[in-house]
């Protein structure tokens, strides 16, 4: 009997239109995908991204951020940024420490689609929540990222944006580095932080920060 092998077998996804062209279909006019950037880190802004797509010039490569290299990510944000409709939000840490990391991501998802240069009439939500407030009807789509090229497209605008933002931030602070952990918890983070204590830019709601105060 012959034997499977898995490796053979497994289809490597990638995200596509398909989403978008139901919706379309059906009678959307814009469809917007929306993600965010940033819910893990113990530093720094949670940043969500809104992007209605060009059919017509999609750029090609478009995947979840989190598996595209930095060089790979910047050349795609460009190209989103010259084809595409494009709004984004950074939730403050003040704002994540009063609402939580939740609270916060779902409100910047709705001022990230607000902020977009056209009216959409459907939002493609990565995740499990369709924001309370959100100017249009929404559907979430768990692992939207990897499943909608909105969704992928504005996974990469979030991680750009948040990313930059961390770069100024370690301008200001070179002390914690946040250049090169962009607010994670590793082992350089948490050693800056029990060195240095918390910054105005920390998320004192979370537990490691809360533990590092003087």
């Amino acid at each position: 009997m012959a034997r499977s092998d898995s490796k053979i077998n497994t289809i490597v996804s990638a995200p596509s239109y398909a989403l978008e062209a139901a919706a379309l279909a059906a009678g959307s006019t814009m469809v917007a995908g929306i993600d965010e950037a940033g819910r893990g880190p113990l530093a720094g802004p949670v940043v969500a991204a809104a992007v209605v797509l060009n059919r017509q010039t999609i750029p090609v490569g478009l995947n979840d951020s989190k598996k595209l290299t930095e060089e790979k990510r910047e050349a795609l944000f460009a190209q989103i940024m010259a084809t595409a409709h494009v709004g984004f939000c950074a939730a403050p840490v003040e704002l994540i420490d009063r609402l939580n990391i939740r609270g916060a991501t779902l409100w910047a998802m709705c001022q990230a689609l607000d902020a977009l240069p056209v009216r959409s009439d459907l939002a493609l939500v990565d995740g499990r929540d369709v924001p309370e407030g959100l100017s249009c009807s929404g559907q979430f789509v768990i692992g939207g990222d990897g499943k909608s090229l909105s969704i992928a497209a504005a996974s990469i605008v979030a991680k750009v944006v948040r990313d930059r933002m961390c770069q100024v931030m370690d301008n200001g602070l070179p002390h914690y580095r946040f250049g090169q952990h962009k607010g994670y918890g590793t082992a350089l983070h948490l050693e800056a932080l029990a060195t240095h204590g918390p910054c105005d830019l920390h998320r004192m709601s979370f537990a490691p920060v809360r533990a590092a105060q003087r």
